[in-house]
């Protein structure tokens, strides 16, 4: 079932600014009187700005795209549509201007061994691992594993990770939570697509075992139970994003680490390092 957001209609490069505003109001649920209150400006002028009567300044665009938490890709299309050059570069992470920023990817990754942590862009295909992920990815097919790796699919997939989850079905439900709450924040259609397609996948037996050896950790955050040569791995994860970004690629980049959520698979990944 799509949610209301889901079925607002991204609007297109040749959209008016208009069109644009409206629909990021409309995502974000709020009415002109609380987007007029929040940008300190009257709800006539914000009606005006929508219908296209009045033309909105390049302050106003950015004043209003912060408001209303628009991304930093998006914010640029808002400022394109209004007549405005682009504001936020796009740039690869292999870019001279963008090095200290994968340093620092490259440590907390590094760092994070004997422990898995990667790195992945905004519809989650993977941009760097440290040497514990691919240990763990063995097994899964081939052409699972061929850059772009996307590691929902990869893990969510018959012939990837899926049948060696132990809590597939618990899982599985929070990376589809995670990633409807993602297309939510962002309108974005290739992880609209992508939702679809990972729901679409079968749970299968592991199903059943959705909170296996959860235990008091399931009450408090949702394990990654992976069966693996040393037994089953439970891990729990945190994501860490770069705080005041105003590169589109340093917003959209996200670090998963997963620590070790008992005793056995710390001392099983301190083996499997060594």
């Amino acid at each position: 079932m799509s949610s209301p957001a889901h079925s607002l209609r991204q609007p297109g490069a040749r959209d008016p600014f208009g069109l644009h505003l409206r629909h990021w109001r409309q995502r974000r649920r709020m009415s002109q009187l609380d987007l007029a209150n929040e940008a300190e400006i009257s709800t006539r002028h914000l009606s005006y700005v929508e219908t296209g009567r009045a033309t909105p300044s390049r302050e106003m665009v950015l004043r209003l795209a912060e408001r209303l938490e628009v991304p930093l890709r998006e914010r640029n299309a808002l400022l394109v549509a209004a007549g405005f050059a682009p504001m936020y570069r796009q740039r690869g992470l292999d870019d001279p201007a963008l090095a200290a920023a994968r340093r620092a990817v490259d440590l907390v990754l590094k760092g994070h061994e004997p422990y898995p942590a990667l790195a992945v862009d905004r519809h989650w295909q993977l941009v760097a691992a440290n040497a514990i992920v691919p240990l763990l990815m063995a097994g899964a097919a081939p052409e699972l594993l061929q850059p772009p790796v996307n590691v929902l699919r990869l893990s969510l997939h018959p012939q990837g990770l899926a049948s060696r989850i132990a809590n597939l079905a618990q899982w599985r439900a929070h990376l589809l939570e995670r990633l409807q709450q993602q297309i939510a924040a962002t309108g974005d259609a290739v992880l609209q697509a992508l939702h679809d397609e990972l729901a679409a996948y079968p749970v299968g037996d592991a199903g059943h075992a959705a909170t296996a050896g959860g235990g008091e950790l399931s009450s408090v955050v949702v394990p990654f139970q992976l069966r693996t040569d040393a037994g089953v791995l439970s891990f729990i994860s945190t994501t860490t994003i770069f705080g005041t970004p105003v590169d589109v690629t340093l917003q959209e980049l996200a670090v998963e680490s997963f620590f070790p959520a008992d005793a056995a698979t710390a001392q099983a990944l301190a083996a499997l390092k060594a």
